[in-house]
């Protein structure tokens, strides 16, 4: 009867030790809404990199902006084999479904920078309201009063309200003051550049062109919107705002046509939820997670497992700061800029 408990003992170690093994050796499917932007291949290598680290493959698919690709994406990743999912959601609310089959299966889902207001699901973003704030806090310091449009994200992105909510943080009093006053404000379907362009055209032509300051939501539709002003004569004369510090928006806060970019290191984000991913398709529960606090900020008041990470409000007096962490060259931040942007001297 030892002998029996012995060997007993031996296949625990074994099946304990192979079970160690294959964990380093797990599928993370990526569902991305639109790669098509520029930033989320950023976001992609630093996933590719983390899971090349740990010994893990990656898969993905690009549901190319179309929330009913997106849940045949994930439908495909999972019948691959993933072993857990990280999903950058087109419409949060249309893809339940499919985070639902994920849940049922037991494959961990971690919701990549927009909300999947699911608690099966992790939370992995960047503080959107505090993006919001920062994107306000600079315009408003450029233009403390005067006609200001709000040019919004996607209606189907919780971000976009979040955002919104900072940004109507910092310019709240000065409007109930009278100060400033709100003379456009829209939604960007798809956060697409040219419909962001499309709305402020027909804010600029709403108000005979007597824009004073724009509040973009990210830098796709700060492109659209600056092209708008350009078009008028009135880019670099009108403060406008974005995110994501893409190489063209950092080029035109050295140029003067945008104010700021809210730095969110994407490379910080994805590999952080490459390491998540991992750690929960592993075994461990979403409250085991380390960083991780619990959120109720959705619109639906869902509690959630998450992690936020701090961006940085890049203007032309620091962007030295990008350029000296490799996010961009300095050839690249600074073509056709003045003498005057510190960091391009």
């Amino acid at each position: 009867m030892k002998s029996f408990y012995k060997l007993m003992a031996c296949a625990a170690v074994i099946v304990s030790v192979h079970s160690v093994a294959s964990a380093k050796d797990l599928t993370i499917g990526v569902s991305w809404s639109n790669f098509q932007e520029e930033r989320w291949k950023t976001d992609e290598a630093a996933i590719k990199a983390a899971l090349e680290a740990s010994g893990d493959k990656y898969i993905s698919a690009d549901a190319q902006s179309s929330a009913a690709k997106q849940l045949t994406d994930i439908e495909s990743l999972i019948s691959q084999g993933a072993n857990a999912l990280i999903v950058l959601a087109q419409d949060s609310d249309a893809i339940g479904p499919a985070i639902e089959k994920a849940a049922a299966e037991g494959i961990p889902v971690v919701g990549y920078d927009r909300l999947i207001e699911n608690p099966a699901a992790f939370y992995i973003t960047f503080d959107n309201k505090e993006v919001g704030r920062l994107q306000a806090a600079e315009v408003f310091k450029a233009k403390p009063e005067g006609n200001y449009v709000f040019i919004k994200g996607s209606s189907s992105d919780p971000n976009a309200d979040f955002l919104f909510s900072g940004q109507m943080e910092v310019v709240k009093a000065a409007i109930d003051a009278g100060k400033i006053k709100n003379v456009g404000e829209a939604y960007t379907d798809g956060w697409k550049p040219e419909i962001a362009q499309k709305n402020m055209e027909q804010f600029l032509t709403a108000n005979d062109n007597k824009i004073d300051a724009v509040v973009a939501s990210n830098d796709g539709t700060a492109g659209g919107a600056i092209a708008a002003l350009d078009a008028q004569g009135l880019a670099g004369s009108v403060p406008v705002s974005g995110q994501d510090a893409d190489k063209a928006a950092l080029n035109r806060v050295a140029l003067g046509t945008q104010t700021v970019s809210v730095w969110k290191d994407s490379r910080e984000l994805g590999k952080r939820a490459a390491e998540i991913a991992v750690e929960l398709a592993g075994g461990k529960k979403l409250n085991e997670i380390p960083g991780v606090t619990s959120f109720k900020g959705g619109p639906k008041g869902v509690e959630m497992q998450s992690v936020f990470l701090a961006p940085l409000a890049i203007t032309k007096d620091n962007l030295n700061v990008v350029i000296d962490a490799g996010w961009i060259s300095k050839e690249e931040a600074c073509q056709g800029a003045k003498a005057d942007v510190a960091a391009c001297k």
